[in-house]
């Protein structure tokens, strides 16, 4: 985007709209010593490319011990990444050996890749920590079972597992780290807040604080800066993975040291294909929730906080089709299995006392909104990803994230500033573990609980519903049911394997 604001100094106004806790540093210690009694053990469950990338934030804290890692794959080396050699790359760094993997020139991912990393930091990092090896499993149920001393279970795993692991971690009272979404089904993931709310036990979803420019904009949203809010526009460039619009027929034996059940899970039955795993899932509908649910938390949650707002009324989705020949016949080919190339979905949420009606867009797959005139004069260049927001006294555009807002109102085109009264960043709040890690430690509950998700999450599960259904959908939260097209409430719910139901 063309612009000139102060990037930093709207994004460093806050680093969150809402308020948290801070390890003390008596706690933590002026070393870096933490007393055994005052550790987060931690498990790690899924030990993919993402996975071990974000490693690093875990394993520098003196706070957190990985004592577990579970994957149902050994370890291979054909994971997605997003650039060529960079998980190779990480784990040499965590382990400070510029030779591990020397002559591999694919991805590493699996259980005993995630068990190297661990165990070379800690045997490196941690030499007078009484340092003991993690634990590996590939199964997250017999590692509940054997490994009962565990705080907490840090969550990666494709998104059909979300809710079937972190209600079992609950249940035996672990405290929840994960990766969004809460589930790819309304009713899985309404089950898993649910769970969360009547264990007590503390959760926090990783999306949480990734986009604070957007709650700074939606407080002065609420301050009068546009009037009224109507719309919100919000586009992305994702998917950035393949996306299949053909369901695998070819027959490929599952590869040595995958455990092909474990990782259906919930998920019904079906033969092995690379094309479901690893960094493309997202794109199926049973095993991912598409670019919304990938995105969309990140960057809506913030204004879904700020601005109160709660579950739409209705969804309608238009996307991209393929088409076959059928008998020399053209048609769009039927597609009830994966998530479009490109869509956009319009969900309308009912007024509140504060607020009129207003309708939410969302774009992927490089598709964008039609910009007013106001700003197209000023902006010829629009980003792939952004936000726009549309009152009846003004707009706001801004970067993806929240970054570089532009106020037009009155003729104008000015930076948007951030709330008078917003709050400075603390500078004892550092890392990403800063707002969860208190909770998971008997503190406050984190912003960024599964107890605060509820309405973004049905809005990203509701869109999907739309899509499959092929229709507008209007939506009664309160029974959670479509009262407009009774098959559309099949998509609201996962048909289970024998053995995983919840």
């Amino acid at each position: 985007m063309m612009t000139h604001i102060d990037r930093r100094r709207f994004i460093e106004a806050t680093a969150v709209s809402a308020a948290f806790s801070i390890v003390p540093r008596s706690v933590l210690g002026r070393t870096g010593h933490v007393p055994p009694s005052d550790k987060i053990t931690m498990a790690h469950i899924g030990m993919g490319a993402e996975g071990i990338s974000e490693l690093g934030w875990l394993l520098d804290d003196p706070a957190i011990q990985i004592t577990a890692v579970c994957d149902p794959n050994t370890d291979s080396s054909d994971y997605m990444e997003w650039g060529k050699g960079d998980i190779r790359n990480r784990v040499r760094q965590y382990i400070q050996d510029l030779t591990w993997r020397a002559g591999d020139n694919g991805c590493p991912g699996g259980r005993e890749v995630g068990r190297a990393a661990v165990d070379g930091y800690y045997a490196k990092q941690r030499r007078a920590a009484n340092y003991k090896a993690c634990a590996v499993y590939a199964d997250f149920r017999e590692m509940f079972e054997k490994e009962r001393d565990i705080d907490a279970v840090k969550i990666m795993t494709p998104d059909h597992l979300h809710a079937t692991i972190s209600i079992a971690a609950m249940k035996r009272g672990k405290h929840v780290l994960m990766h969004k979404p809460v589930a790819n089904r309304m009713v899985e993931a309404r089950l898993a807040i649910e769970t969360a709310r009547s264990t007590k036990v503390a959760t926090h979803m990783m999306a949480y604080g990734n986009a604070p420019g957007n709650g700074l904009i939606a407080a002065r949203i609420k301050d009068g800066a546009i009037g009224h809010l109507l719309e919100i526009h919000n586009w992305t460039n994702r998917p950035v993975w393949p996306q299949y619009t053909e369901i695998p027929t070819a027959s490929v034996p599952v590869p040595k040291g995958l455990n092909w059940d474990l990782w259906l899970g919930p998920t019904l039955d079906r033969p092995y294909s690379r094309n479901y795993t690893h960094g493309v899932f997202r794109g199926w509908y049973d095993s991912g929730g598409g670019s919304m649910a990938d995105m969309g938390i990140y960057s809506l949650w913030p204004v879904f906080t700020g601005l109160g707002l709660g579950v739409p009324v209705s969804a309608e989705a238009f996307a991209t089709h393929t088409c076959q020949l059928v008998d020399n016949v053209s048609g769009p080919a039927k597609n009830d299995f994966s998530y479009p190339t490109a869509w956009s979905i319009r969900f309308k949420f009912a007024p509140q006392p504060s607020m009129p009606a207003l309708e939410l867009f969302w774009y992927d797959g490089g598709m964008k909104p039609r910009f007013p005139g106001e700003i197209e004069a000023v902006t010829p260049a629009i980003g792939i990803e952004g936000i726009l927001f549309i009152g009846d006294k003004g707009m706001i555009l801004a970067g993806y994230f929240g970054e570089d807002p532009v106020l037009f109102a009155n003729g104008k085109h000015e930076p948007l500033l951030p709330p008078a009264d917003a709050a400075k960043p603390n500078p004892d709040a550092v890392g990403r573990n800063k707002f969860w890690r208190t909770a998971f430690q008997g503190g406050a509950e984190s912003p960024g609980s599964f107890l605060n998700l509820g309405p973004i999450s049905d809005t990203v599960n509701l869109g999907t519903v739309a899509l499959r259904a092929g229709q507008k959908v209007v939506f009664d939260s309160a029974s959670a049911k479509i009262t407009n097209a009774d098959a559309a409430n099949q998509y609201l719910v996962r048909e289970y394997r024998k053995g995983w139901e919840l």
